[in-house]
Formats: C-alpha cells, sequence, structure tokens
C-alpha cells in the first residue's frame, strides 16, 4: 500500500488574477508564502498558507478555459475547509459580498455545511467542527 503523509496543496489556476489574490488572501484569510512572475509563461504563481501550512498555489494563465462545474462534472468536486463556527463564517462572507448558499445539515454526521463559489466559479465548501 501506498504510503501518504498528507495533503500537500492544491493548485488553482484562475482568469483575473488580481479579483482571486484578493478573494483568497483578504476574504478567505490566506496568508501569501511567495509570488513568482513566470515571464516565459506570462504567469503568476502564488503560494498561499492557513494557519501557517501551505495550502494553495494559485496560477494565472492567459485565457485559461473555463472549468464545467455544474451541473456535477467529472474530475475535482471542490475544495472544503473546516471552520469552528458556522454562523460566524456565513456572516463574514456576507461582509465580502459572497454569495452564500443555504446552510444544511449533513445527514451522516449531524454537521453544518455550505458553499460558495470562488471568482472563477471554484466550489468551495465550509464545514463545522
Amino acid at each position: 500500500m501506498l504510503k501518504l503523509n498528507q495533503v500537500h496543496h492544491i493548485a488553482i489556476i484562475c482568469k483575473n488574477y488580481p479579483v482571486s489574490k484578493k478573494f483568497y488572501t483578504e476574504v478567505l484569510g490566506f496568508t501569501i508564502e511567495q509570488e513568482i512572475y513566470r515571464k516565459e509563461r506570462d504567469s503568476y504563481k502564488l503560494d498561499l498558507s492557513l494557519n501557517g501550512q501551505y495550502v494553495i498555489e494559485l496560477f494565472s494563465f492567459p485565457n485559461p478555459p473555463s472549468r464545467p462545474s455544474r451541473p456535477e462534472a467529472a474530475g475535482l468536486r471542490h475544495i472544503a475547509f473546516e471552520v469552528d463556527d458556522m454562523e460566524a463564517t456565513v456572516a463574514e462572507l456576507n461582509k465580502h459580498q459572497v454569495a452564500v448558499e443555504p446552510v444544511r445539515i449533513d445527514e451522516f454526521t449531524g454537521k453544518k455545511f455550505t458553499f460558495i463559489a470562488d471568482p472563477d466559479d471554484l466550489p468551495i465548501e465550509f464545514y463545522e467542527k
């Protein structure tokens, strides 16, 4: 059996780099670890951490194709983040004018969860601890 230690990072390609950079840092609260511009690719690579742990690589490329998301498409479905307080999370997202789906209860765990979309319509889940 292959021995995996943990998820190392999630790579996301965005269409509008300044908008996505602002969303992930100012709305979701990620910390910038490193930002690199790759001239030969006309591309940015932004390394983002959460609570000191490297989590997301945010890439920009000229004119990337849209990702089919809804209805459910094959491939990565969403990324999910654990939160302590769903109501506080929703209130903070509302302060940033982020559309939040109605909070639901997981039928198996009884925990609260909800979804938003990032600037490129990537589904992001928040799941209460």
